[in-house]
This record gives structure tokens, C-alpha cells and sequence, in this order.
């Protein structure tokens, strides 16, 4: 770490110096205006000058460790400093065939959603017999007011007033693609899945590959997974969602 390249090493009390100068430059508010940043860049170029003319003391090389806790600690100012570096930290969790992005969430996706691919009604029966797993019915709900099948038997939908359940094979990779802005979702134990609270966007990962597609706005949901079924069911409060995710049979 040196000013240019032929200019010698940082001592170390110099290194920590210039971290904490730095560190306190960035402590900025939420939104600093650009002069204010460009003051602050000017100051620290005018620091390196300065110090480029001053005479050289002893020669000092980080080890690699401390040349990456430097780098480490500059990021997390630098992330941490405005609200556009928090919002581009994004976070992934993949549960049963749902992959969820937590943090870097953009607007709400407007308009009227489309069909998933290949999606047609049938009866309980003729869903059954379509795709490869076992198709569960919430027994508090009763039998459902429609049935759908989508992507060649991927994905069956059961819906009532105000409630959808969707399932899938929960073991063979991402079936949906959620963005969320914060915050995290909340862990349930009673059966053993995530409560997402808020509305946020949910896409659909055709089986053929690609780019996920179908996006809409999805009210609160629960994901879990019941044996080898991936389940999502939106509508309900957290409450009453536990309440019919373990009344699945």
C-alpha cells in the first residue's frame, strides 16, 4: 500500500492514521450533496501530496493479512456511508426451491400478471395424476375453489377467496424468485419455514432455464416444506398461515 509506484511503504502508525482520517471523512449524512464529497476527495489528495514531500521514514510492508483487514475496513465505511452503498448489499436465502434477495429491492412491479407458463385448470384428480409429487390439501381450508397446473406439470396452484398455495418439487433448484427490501424474514419454527411480512416482488423461473418472468407483487407469504413439496402460500396473517400449513395432508 504506498502513494505511487515508487514511493515506499506505509509505516504502520501512518497506515492506521489514514484509516481513521479517513473513516471519519466518510462519516457523512445519509444523503451528502456532491460538494461535499468532492471537498472530502480533494482533502485526502492534498493529504497524499503533502506526505509525498515530507521526508520518508523507515520502510514498512503490511503482510497480506493486514493489507485485507485495510481493504475490508474501507468497504464497510464506504457501504455503510450513504444509502445507496446499503442498498447494494444484498443478501440470498434459498429454501425449498424459493431463492429471496433481501436489501437491494427496487419498486414494486406494476400491472396486471400473466398466466404462468402452460397454465390450465383441473380437477384435484387430473393434478394429481400430472405431476411427480404428491399434491397436499390444507385440511382447515376444504377443498379447493380452483386448481391449476402449470409448466408441464411443475407447478400446481390451489386457490380459495383471498388464499393461494402454490407447489412444486422443493428439492430440484429455484422455481421462484422473490426481492424483498428489508426487513429479513422471520424464521418459523412451528413448521420449520420463513414468514416474509411485507408485499414484494415474486418471479417465476421457467423449468427450460433463463430469466425469470411472470413478476407481479405479492401480498405476505409463508415458504416451507412439507417432505420432498415445496410450498408458498399467500393471503393469510403469519397466524392463521401457520394454522393451515399444519393442517397439510
Amino acid at each position: 500500500m504506498s502513494t505511487s509506484g515508487d514511493s515506499e511503504p506505509i509505516a504502520p502508525h501512518d497506515l492506521e492514521s489514514r484509516l481513521r482520517a479517513l473513516g471519519e471523512d466518510l462519516a457523512v449524512p445519509p444523503a451528502p450533496p456532491p460538494a461535499g464529497v468532492a471537498r472530502a476527495v480533494r482533502a485526502r489528495i492534498e493529504d497524499g501530496r503533502a506526505e509525498e514531500r515530507a521526508p520518508r521514514r523507515a520502510a514498512w510492508r503490511p503482510t497480506p493479512r493486514v493489507a485485507a483487514a485495510a481493504v475490508a475496513v474501507l468497504m464497510a465505511v464506504l457501504l455503510g456511508a450513504t444509502p445507496q452503498g446499503r442498498a447494494a448489499v444484498v443478501s440470498v436465502l434459498r429454501f425449498a426451491g424459493v431463492e429471496i434477495h433481501v436489501g437491494g429491492a427496487g419498486p414494486l412491479p406494476t400491472g396486471v400478471p400473466s398466466p404462468l407458463p402452460g397454465e390450465r385448470r383441473v380437477t384435484l384428480e387430473e393434478a394429481r395424476r400430472t405431476v411427480r409429487f404428491p399434491v397436499v390439501v390444507p385440511s382447515v381450508l376444504g377443498a379447493p375453489a380452483d386448481i391449476r397446473v402449470a409448466d408441464g406439470g411443475r407447478v400446481v396452484t390451489l386457490l380459495w377467496p383471498g388464499v393461494r398455495l402454490d407447489e412444486y418439487d422443493g428439492t430440484l433448484g429455484v422455481v421462484w424468485r422473490k426481492e424483498l427490501g428489508e426487513p429479513w424474514p422471520d424464521q418459523v419454527s412451528a413448521v420449520g419455514g420463513w414468514w416474509i411480512q411485507q408485499p414484494h416482488g415474486v418471479s417465476y423461473v421457467p423449468s427450460g432455464g433463463g430469466a425469470p418472468r411472470q413478476e407481479r407483487v405479492a401480498g405476505p407469504t409463508l415458504v416451507w416444506q412439507h417432505r420432498l413439496v415445496g410450498l408458498r402460500l399467500e393471503g393469510p396473517d403469519l397466524e392463521e398461515a401457520v394454522r393451515i400449513a399444519r393442517s397439510v395432508r
